[in-house]
């Protein structure tokens, strides 16, 4: 990188860090112990660049690339895990979706209000039975004239209940076939378009988590982001890129894990020593800076590729696969070197351990990344 573009890197990195210590940090513990997400800090975010990141500045975005984005979600996470999650899906998935396929009407409704944080965005590719298996959804679009009429539920949708607008892929071919579905956006208050359940989650708590339902709910086919039956291909690309942003919110989880285990080890004493002058620790701490440093790499590699308009798929899954598992394991060894105060909430890894689960599921599980790897591979 130029020595330009490194400066300006620092600078988003300190942006980014400040904004976290001063608007996040103080109400980590009470928003995960009440699974509040705080819309109003979205709004603040919007105003920093923070949640239009990629969008160009004609519609109101920071215009920055991959490796601003990397960047931001990684000092955001390293706060808190839940507020990246939703900053990596705001972006990624319904904003991304919009500006990589929407038409100039679309893209200049939508992309400001979603850029300065006015409207927060969901995307909703996932259902009861469906994960995965995206080829066998049943939330079902019936073409009515100009309008479609889609019929069905997602689930496990970030903002899915307070999201102003979301991009969702329904059916409208046949099971099975990768050309049998098509997405459109829908605005919160449509006729027949509500939220349902919020789920109860394990981590990221304070990202909100909930169904979409759709009961005969009438879509106009302006709506349609690009042609029918693009929908299932479209929302391959999308996960490219939402794979690199899971990736950096893996890595800022595991960078607040190692950081807090760091500053932990050499204040805690025992045996009249601090506890990071035994082997048994200080190796732990040189194989978690090591897999991080390993997953960075990878990361930072993912968002070269990306931003220099080169294939992305198998490398960005590389990267979420590695990173997501670091996060994992890096978590599980903070809780190790802080022992019984690591298992309580009085101290920040235990909230790590609790959503670096996470990112080894959302946007492709750990199993479905090496399925698209070593296709690749072969592939290649």
């Amino acid at each position: 990188m130029k020595v330009e573009a490194l400066d300006n890197l620092q600078l988003i990195k300190e942006s980014a860090r400040d904004f976290a210590e001063q608007h996040i940090r103080p109400h980590v513990m009470e928003w995960d112990e009440t699974q509040h997400f705080p819309m109003d800090l979205f709004h603040e975010m919007g105003k920093y660049g923070f949640l239009g990141v990629l969008v160009p500045e004609a519609y109101g975005g920071a215009e920055l690339g991959y490796q601003e984005y990397i960047t931001i979600i990684e000092e955001i996470a390293k706060v808190c895990g839940s507020i990246g999650l939703s900053v990596a899906a705001h972006n990624s998935l319904c904003t991304n979706h919009i500006l990589q396929f929407g038409d100039e009407i679309q893209k200049s409704k939508y992309l400001p209000k979603l850029a300065s944080g006015e409207w927060i965005g969901a995307w909703g590719l996932t259902e009861p039975n469906t994960g995965s298996d995206a080829g066998r959804m049943r939330c079902v679009a019936e073409r009515d004239g100009d309008y479609y009429v889609i019929n069905g539920a997602k689930t496990f949708i970030t903002h899915g209940k307070s999201g102003h607008v979301a991009v969702v892929i329904v059916r409208t071919g046949e099971l099975l076939d990768s050309h049998g579905m098509t997405a459109f956006i829908i605005e919160r208050g449509t006729p027949g378009f509500h939220a349902g359940k919020k789920e109860n989650k394990l981590g990221m708590r304070a990202s909100e988590t909930a169904e979409l339902i759709f009961d005969n709910c009438r879509i106009h086919k302006s709506q349609m982001l690009g042609n029918e039956g693009e929908g299932f291909i479209q929302a391959m690309k999308i996960l490219d890129g939402g794979r690199i942003s899971i990736a950096a919110l893996s890595l800022g989880i595991a960078k607040g894990a190692y950081e807090a285990s760091v500053k932990y080890a050499k204040e805690r004493e025992q045996f009249g020593k601090p506890i990071s002058s035994f082997q048994g620790i200080s190796f732990k701490l040189a194989d978690m800076a090591t897999q991080i440093q390993a997953s960075e790499l990878l990361i930072r590699q993912a968002g070269h590729i990306k931003d220099n308009g080169g294939n992305a798929t198998k490398i960005s899954a590389m990267a979420k696969y590695y990173a997501s598992e670091v996060s994992v394991s890096v978590a599980n060894e903070a809780v190790q070197i802080f022992g019984g105060y690591g298992y309580t909430k009085d101290y920040p890894v235990e909230k790590f351990y609790r959503d670096a689960k996470l990112c080894t599921i959302g946007e492709g599980t750990s199993e479905i990344q090496k399925l698209v790897i070593s296709r690749e591979i072969l592939k290649d």
